[in-house]
């Protein structure tokens, strides 16, 4: 699919971006003045759980397979809609290091570093864009998953002073995050905003079945943590906010670190052995979902995961304003 880039308003939005990472600077500067050392930007801890204000009728109970709002979900798209799809991009595989044995947050089971071999497969040469979760949407009528809780999480730096005076609660490690009301990917912001004019942006706001739901409609699937590190160290590590404004890696493949969060299909461990793997694909069950690249709000000084080897986990049905998704698919035999 052709993607039609704004760069004048990824300008704009860049002159935001730094912006809203000085007010996270000083944010981080006075945590760290009751706190040794920050190492993290809080994005993690971004879990619906007891302290989140949800409705009753809201309530989602967590299904791992995509059908959960709308029938028509997992049918496979027209021939006209397959052509909205992102490009595929065909990767080798083989063998290739993973992890690394210089963690910079070790806490986060980045190491140790470890051979793995993958089969040949295909990921998206980009994050999926508000134009294309739209275009699914439209076909099935699903319901994301921040859309059926009425909430989701932002970090207030991009709130406006209005929405700001209607928070109610905040996440207490990470008081700059807040559970919006009326937040969601057509609502990035809040309820007083849009995506009209973002539509080759990422779709944020998805939660880990969200994803799942879109990628069984598509026939694709989400990657493995080992497929998306290896599709990541293809070369270069731009940051951006609209897709597919900066080059591509060696891979041809578009913003893998530092633009939005992406979800992966692997449950979440820190543990790991030395020992040579093949094709793996994390444990079999857990309580969080692996996601991996940073996000725009990503600094070395205070969560420096914009890198390959960099992870960080949420639960399944937890969505942000930095947190998004690609594709990937078999390689045929």
């Amino acid at each position: 699919m052709a993607m039609a880039l704004t760069l004048s308003s990824s300008v704009v939005l860049f002159l935001c971006i730094l912006a809203v990472r000085s007010d996270l600077d000083d944010i981080v500067l006075e945590q760290q003045s009751s706190e040794s050392q920050s190492t993290d930007c809080g994005c993690q801890g971004l879990k619906r759980d007891v302290t989140v204000d949800v409705r009753d009728e809201n309530k989602l109970e967590h299904h791992d397979d995509a059908n959960i709002y709308s029938k028509t979900a997992n049918e496979g798209p027209h021939e006209t809609e397959r052509d909205i799809r992102s490009k595929l991009v065909l990767l080798q595989g083989g063998w290739f290091m993973m992890g690394t044995d210089d963690p910079g947050i070790p806490q986060d089971g980045e190491g140790p570093q470890r051979r793995v071999r993958l089969d040949p497969f295909y990921i998206e040469e980009h994050e999926v864009t508000n134009q294309q979760f739209q275009h699914f949407t439209n076909q099935t009528g699903y319901i994301t998953e921040a859309e059926r809780f009425g909430d989701s999480f932002v970090f207030e730096g991009l709130l406006s002073e209005e929405v700001k005076s209607t928070l109610s609660s905040a996440v207490a490690a990470a008081p700059w995050w807040s559970p919006v009301k009326g937040a969601d990917w057509r609502h990035p912001e809040g309820p007083d905003s849009t995506i009209e004019h973002r539509m080759n942006h990422p779709v944020l706001h998805v939660s880990w079945s969200d994803a799942q739901a879109y990628c069984h409609w598509a026939e694709r699937r989400l990657p493995t943590e080992a497929e998306w590190e290896l599709a990541c160290r293809g070369g270069l590590q731009d940051r951006c906010v609209c897709v597919m404004s900066f080059p591509a890696n060696g891979f041809g493949l578009y913003d893998m670190v530092g633009n939005a969060w992406e979800w992966t299909a692997d449950w979440w461990n820190v543990h790991h052995t030395t020992e040579d793997k093949y094709n793996p694909k994390g444990p079999e069950t857990g309580t969080d979902r692996v996601k991996k690249g940073g996000s725009y709000m990503c600094h070395k000084s205070y969560c420096y995961r914009y890198r390959c080897a960099a992870r960080s986990q949420n639960t399944p049905d937890s969505s942000a304003s930095n947190l998004g998704f690609r594709c990937t698919a078999d390689a045929e035999p």
